[in-house]
């Protein structure tokens, strides 16, 4: 009998070939050669942007594997993306590209089956919900903020998201190309989202588990973190 598409016994490396992850990336030395080399088990193409770091993070994802391009300055997670996503539309073989942050807070297994749901459904894009089930606790101030984010962006995007500032998400190769991210900083979410609906493409949530540790809240997940996300919201 043939594995299932999400089961434990399918390929891990079933997307390997086609699939690009795109990973920005400052100032995370001490976690991103685990997060690179944990990605190249499945694989083949992990391009990491260091936005500016200052801390040795290029010569960490470098020597765990990953191929990486350099901003001299720190210009914000929305431009990383976009210089991942211009440097995937180089490559005529790529299908798909991978958002994924470099603190460790995505998970593997939620990116193959993302992968698999993109492929089987003829999606063009798979966003990453972690309020799709009761896995992710980001605690009750960071939900209410989250939550109010999210009303901000399906109200200014015309979309009906559960999650719209998670960093994990599925792009085809064909939507990829159609959008160009102007928003450096944390609206840059709330940007992808309208441009990408724009596109009129298919789209999906998929339930995925984001992973609170004590480092990734410190760099980054904090309550302050997501108040700035309103800010940037409101004055952009």
């Amino acid at each position: 009998m043939q594995p299932s598409p999400q089961s434990p016994a399918a390929d891990p490396r079933r997307h390997a070939a086609d699939t690009w992850i795109v990973v920005p990336l400052y100032n995370e030395s001490t976690v991103i050669a685990d997060v690179v080399r944990g990605l190249l088990e499945s694989f083949d193409h992990v391009v990491c942007i260091d936005d500016g770091s200052t801390d040795g993070s290029a010569g960490a994802a470098t020597a765990a594997g990953a191929r990486v391009l350099h901003h001299p300055i720190n210009l914000g997670q929305g431009a990383a993306l976009q210089t991942g996503f211009s440097y995937v539309a180089t490559k005529p073989e790529a299908r798909y590209v991978v958002t994924f942050d470099a603190d460790g807070q995505h998970r593997l297994e939620d990116v193959l089956e993302m992968l698999d749901l993109a492929k089987a459904e003829d999606l063009a894009i798979v966003f990453g919900s972690r309020f799709l089930d009761t896995r992710t606790d980001p605690g009750i101030i960071k939900r209410v903020i989250l939550k109010t984010a999210v009303w901000v962006t399906n109200l200014t995007t015309g979309l009906r998201l559960t999650d719209a500032h998670n960093g994990l998400r599925v792009i085809r190769a064909d939507a990829m190309r159609m959008i160009e991210l102007d928003q450096d900083r944390m609206a840059h979410a709330t940007e992808i989202v309208l441009k990408l609906g724009r596109t009129k493409l298919p789209w999906r949530e998929y339930p995925v588990e984001l992973l609170y540790t004590d480092y990734s809240k410190a760099k980054g997940q904090s309550v302050l973190n997501s108040v700035n996300i309103l800010v940037d919201l409101l004055v952009r």
